[in-house]
């Protein structure tokens, strides 16, 4: 995340100062301050918490790195400084950390079941957190299928809707156009596999096939001297189904179960430090 959102995000929480500690007038006191584990879990979003305390006058003493995994009860974060700041930094690098590696740990759980088939996380993020959270999808082992609408070619059946020809004709349209790009093309039928298949299409992404359906698609495939068309499934793939996936012969799987992965408890402890 960049800085200005990191500063959005604490915005939104102390836009008005911390009542309860301006109230008890204990801003100035110093402190420490840690997070930890409550289970073990793949962490992610450590650098965006320690930098919002860091700009809200904290010193960090410790920081893990996204990406790791850590286990029960192990120290990922701790800083010290006034009260104050650690009090406004505190529930958001929090939130932070627990949101993050609640997706990476989903993430990595997939990828593990995969064996060895690449993963790829979709674009369908909860809103306004897609930069976490494909950060946090990454720190698991998945790649990114797709940014946005600008970066890929993906043949829906739903623009065919507004195409004047049939598959093939837009296939060789959208080649033309971006000749230097892969032109894939979502099916949802074993007809529209075979039809991809002739149509040139270099990836046909199977949606919501079940891993039976993916398997008879890829056996249906005849593959080119590249090897393509290339097989990717997508709408569904989590890590109960993955290994049933890899099993099918797909190349690949597409999923955004991470994004909807549960936030991971992080423990916090705040103790009073020796004043200088």
């Amino acid at each position: 995340m960049t800085s200005p959102a990191l500063a959005g995000l604490l915005e939104d929480d102390i836009r008005f100062g911390d009542l309860t500690t301006r109230a008890l007038g204990i801003g100035a006191a110093p402190g420490r301050i840690s997070f930890a584990a409550r289970g073990a879990l793949r962490l992610c979003g450590v650098e965006e918490a320690a930098q919002m305390l860091a700009g809200l006058g904290a010193e960090i003493t410790f920081s893990a790195v996204s990406g790791v995994d850590v286990a029960a009860s192990e120290l990922v974060l701790a800083a010290t400084g006034p009260a104050c700041g650690l009090h406004a930094g505190w529930k958001m690098a929090q939130l932070v950390m627990e949101f993050a590696s609640g997706v990476a740990t989903e993430a990595a759980a997939i990828v593990e079941a995969a064996a060895g088939i690449p993963v790829m996380v979709t674009r369908k993020s909860t809103p306004f957190t897609r930069a976490l959270s494909l950060k946090a999808a990454l720190a698991g082992g998945t790649e990114i299928h797709r940014l946005g609408l600008h970066d890929t070619i993906m043949i829906f059946p739903e623009h065919l809707v507004f195409f004047a020809g049939g598959l093939a004709e837009a296939v060789a349209t959208a080649r033309r156009h971006a000749p230097e790009r892969a032109v894939m093309v979502e099916v949802t039928d074993q007809a529209s596999v075979r039809e991809a298949a002739l149509a040139g299409a270099d990836v046909i992404q199977l949606e919501k096939f079940s891993p039976e359906a993916a398997a008879e698609a890829v056996r249906a495939v005849t593959r080119r001297a590249d090897g393509r068309p290339f097989i990717a499934t997508a709408g569904g793939v989590n890590a109960q189904n993955a290994a049933a996936y890899a099993a099918a012969g797909v190349d690949t799987m597409v999923t955004s179960a991470p994004f909807s992965a549960k936030p991971l408890d992080i423990s916090v402890k705040m103790e009073m430090a020796a004043r200088g």
